[in-house]
């Protein structure tokens, strides 16, 4: 376990060095939300676009390694959803546990530590995790929270307000770019090329730090009450235990993938809890305090936990 573990310290480490920037005062209350949106908004869709502009098509299509994904995904959010709805909890609080449960953090640390501990050859994957979780489930999400605190708006407008939230996408907007250059046939100028390297290759690291920033900025928020302590530990047990079980489940004795595909698939869904359904939470008023505490337990215990799976996998 130790040499696993020596494996994702770095990855650790870079978003400690966020946390202590922000605590100490070395970067200022604007720095998450901008180091945030150099990330979002250029480092990594360069990287989306660069990836699938030249992946092989056969890289991209992953059928097995998608349904296991998304299957595990789905499961956790939908049977978090239907708790929580059985215990009173409304339907936009209910929604956003069920990300809190279900939703890792693929885009800020799926890139960087499947680059570590497996390579570039599972980029293309990671990618297509990364957009079935900022996109899909994620869309899910926001039809839900609309239709709790909509009611009486046509359920037309929310679909097509959520859809033009996802054209604008720039996570989504650049793989399909990239796939539309990939399906033209064309090579990427070297000059373009050298340039998505440039600006893609600081996305893994300033996302990194960007989340510790994050973590920093909500550590000390106001002490959740003891019911809303329960709420937690559950939704952290959900995440870190839970989710890539049910994974390996679907992955191993019913879809028998390949050893290196379920693998894969496991790392991903064991993931800490991503910063979206913090950033909803934020935007809707709706439990962000739950949301950033979540967050917080669930990427401090993964350094334990991804380290113990990666030893146990191999």
């Amino acid at each position: 376990m130790f040499s696993s573990l020596l494996v994702v310290l770095p990855i650790f480490a870079l978003i400690l060095t966020g946390f202590v920037a922000r605590r100490s005062g070395a970067l200022g209350p604007t720095a998450t939300r901008e180091v945030n949106r150099f990330v979002v908004y250029l480092a990594l869709p360069a990287l989306l676009f660069g990836i699938m502009a030249k992946a092989d098509p056969a890289e991209i299509w992953q059928p097995d390694f998608m349904i296991a994904f998304t299957a595990g995904c789905a499961l956790v959010f939908g049977a978090t959803l239907w708790v929580r709805m059985r215990q009173g909890c409304h339907l936009a609080d209910a929604a956003i546990d069920g990300l809190n449960a279900s939703y890792p953090n693929t885009g800020f640390m799926g890139f960087p530590l499947v680059l570590a501990v497996i390579g570039a050859s599972a980029m293309g994957a990671t990618m297509i995790a990364t957009i079935l979780t900022a996109c899909v489930l994620f869309a899910v999400a926001i039809v839900l929270i609309e239709c709790a605190l909509q009611s009486g708006a046509r359920r037309r407008d929310i679909l097509a307000k959520t859809a033009l939230a996802l054209v604008k996408n720039p996570l989504l907007v650049a793989p399909a770019l990239g796939a539309a250059m990939m399906a033209s046939g064309l090579s990427l100028p070297e000059t373009l090329d050298s340039y998505l390297a440039l600006l893609g290759g600081a996305a893994s690291p300033c996302a990194l730090v960007a989340l510790g920033l994050f973590l920093a900025d909500n550590a000390a928020r106001t002490k959740t009450p003891t019911s809303n302590s329960r709420v937690q530990a559950a939704l952290v047990a959900l995440k870190l235990v839970v989710q890539p079980a049910v994974t390996w489940v679907i992955a191993v004795p019913i879809l028998a993938l390949p050893s290196g595909v379920a693998y894969l698939a496991v790392l991903l869904a064991a993931l800490p809890t991503g910063t979206g359904p913090f950033m909803l939470a934020e935007f809707y008023q709706r439990e962000a305090l739950v949301t950033s505490r979540v967050v917080l337990m669930t990427t401090v215990l993964s350094v334990a936990s991804i380290s113990l799976y990666l030893s146990i996998a191999g």
